[in-house]
Order: structure tokens, then sequence, then C-alpha cells
């Protein structure tokens, strides 16, 4: 198979492409692309469990543990245990964090917008469901 024929390839390199930009994008606020999808997952719904954050975003004990540390020392995330099973630590986001959220999802909108721009809207609903499809694994 020629290598541009190869999904999993292009799959990596569209990855790369759109992970660096939005990375090169996110420093102009002081946002690593983890601590961008911690914040989404609170802006989506705040005050979750640490569980159900890793949950939502897919991510390892160890990686949210470290991006929640980061966060929470620069002033964005709060972390206290949960009112009735003390097992669980409830994250909420501070008023810090809350304020970022217009001008982060102005950034990610912005980049979403550029990378879609060629497609037609049809193709843009297709790619979004095909998207969601691998990465649910319903291949």
């Amino acid at each position: 198979m020629d290598i541009d024929e190869c999904v999993v390839f292009a799959l990596g390199k569209a990855y790369q492409q759109v992970h660096g930009e939005l990375k090169r994008r996110l420093t102009s606020v002081g946002l690593t692309v983890p601590q961008y999808s911690v914040l989404a997952g609170l802006w989506e719904q705040d005050d979750r469990t640490s569980a159900q954050l890793r949950e939502r975003l897919v991510m390892d004990s160890a990686t949210i543990v470290g991006v929640l540390d980061r966060l929470e020392r620069a002033g964005l995330v709060s972390r206290t245990p949960d009112a009735t099973d003390r097992r669980l630590v409830r994250i909420a986001l501070t008023a810090k964090g809350a304020a970022l959220r217009a001008e982060v999802e102005r950034i990610v909108d912005g980049l979403n917008s550029q990378i879609l721009r060629p497609f037609p809207a049809d193709e843009v609903m297709r790619l979004r469901a095909t998207l969601r499809a691998i990465a649910k694994g319903d291949q």
C-alpha cells in the first residue's frame, strides 16, 4: 500500500498539523492543549469529579492529575472533597477559569473554521460523524 493511501498515516499527519496549530494558538492565553481539554470539559459541565472528567475526555489518571495540578496552581480550577463521598474529588472552575471561556472558544472556533472552510456543509457533517465513529471505535 502506498503511504498516501494509508488512513492511519493520513490521520496521524492531520492530527500533527491541527494539534500543532492549536498548541501554538493557545500559548496566547497561557494554556496547553490538555489544559484546554480539561477546561472545556468543565465549561460543558462544571463541578465534575476527576473520574467523570477522565471518562469524558478519555484521559488516563496520571495525565489528568498533572493537568489539574497545573490548572489549580494557575488559579483556574479548585479541587474539593465531595460532600457525600470524601473518596471523590470534585473539580470546579474558579472565576478566573470561567472568564477564559470566551477567548479560548474564539481561538478554537477560529481554528475549526479555518480547517473546515474548504468543505461544503454536508461534507463537514460527514467528517464530524466519521471522526466521532473512529474515536469511539465504531468502525
